[in-house]
C-alpha cells in the first residue's frame, strides 16, 4: 500500500493498539486476538525489547490483514531501521522534523505529536499526515472541539486517556482516529495467556466506535 492508503485504511478502522509488551515473544498472539475483535492496526513501541525484530516478524507474520505501524519514534536512523523491518507508518511523541522527512521518503504516513495548537500547526505544515495529541486526557476533548473550529483540516488522534467506553467519544469530538494501550490490552490477561479478554475489549471498543461514527 502506498501513502494514502495506508491513511484510508486507518482512517476506516479509526483505532490503533498501541503495543507496549515486556515479552515481545507474545506480540503475535496479541495482534490476532484483537484483529478477532475488530482492530486492525497496531503501534509497536521501541520499547518493546529487541522492537526492529519484532516488527520484523510482525510484519512478516500478520502484516498482510494488520498495519504495523512503530511508536514511540525519537530519532530518523530508528525510523528508518522500522521501516526497513516493514513498519507501515511511524508515529513519535514529539514534533521532529527528520523523523517526518524519513517517513515520507519512504513513502508512508508520518505521525508526529503536539501538545498547543502552534506545535500542531507546525507539524502540519511541515507534513504531517496525522498529529498525535500527547497526552490527550490533559486537553480533554472540549479541546480537540476548540482547535478543530477554527482548523477543520487537521487529522487529530488522541493517545493517552482513551478508554474502551469513551473512545467513540472522541471520535464524535473530532478525532480522525483513537490510539489506546492498557485499556485495550490488559497486563494481566497477556501475562496469564488469556487472548480471549484482547479479543472481548477489541469488539467492546469497535462497537462503540461504530455507534459514534453513526451520529
Amino acid at each position: 500500500m502506498n501513502k494514502d492508503e495506508i491513511l484510508k485504511s486507518l482512517f476506516e478502522a479509526k483505532a490503533v493498539a498501541v503495543v507496549r509488551l515486556a515479552d515481545s515473544s507474545k506480540m503475535i498472539k496479541v495482534a490476532e486476538a484483537i484483529y478477532k475483535g475488530g482492530v486492525s492496526a497496531i503501534e509497536i513501541t521501541t520499547s518493546v525489547p529487541n522492537a526492529i525484530e519484532v516488527i520484523k516478524n510482525a510484519s512478516r507474520e500478520i502484516g498482510s490483514y494488520m498495519n504495523v505501524g512503530v511508536g514511540t519514534v525519537l530519532n530518523a536512523e530508528t525510523a528508518q531501521q522500522a521501516i526497513d523491518a516493514g513498519a507501515k507508518y511511524v508515529v513519535s511523541p514529539f514534533f521532529k522534523k527528520e523523523i517526518l522527512e524519513t517517513a515520507h521518503r519512504n513513502g508512508i504516513p508520518a505521525m508526529p505529536g503536539a501538545f498547543t495548537p502552534t506545535e500542531i500547526q507546525t507539524a502540519f505544515e511541515a507534513g504531517a499526515d496525522v498529529i498525535k495529541v500527547f497526552p490527550a486526557d490533559v486537553v480533554g476533548m472540549a479541546f480537540f472541539k476548540g482547535v478543530l473550529a477554527p482548523m477543520p483540516y487537521l487529522k487529530l488522534m488522541p493517545t493517552g486517556g482513551v478508554t474502551l467506553t469513551n473512545a467513540g467519544d472522541w471520535i464524535k469530538a473530532g478525532a480522525c482516529a483513537v490510539g489506546l494501550g492498557t485499556a485495550l490490552l490488559d497486563k494481566k490477561a497477556i501475562a496469564d495467556g488469556n487472548y480471549s479478554v484482547l479479543t472481548e475489549n477489541a469488539k467492546i471498543l469497535m462497537e462503540i466506535i461504530a455507534r459514534a461514527k453513526q451520529n
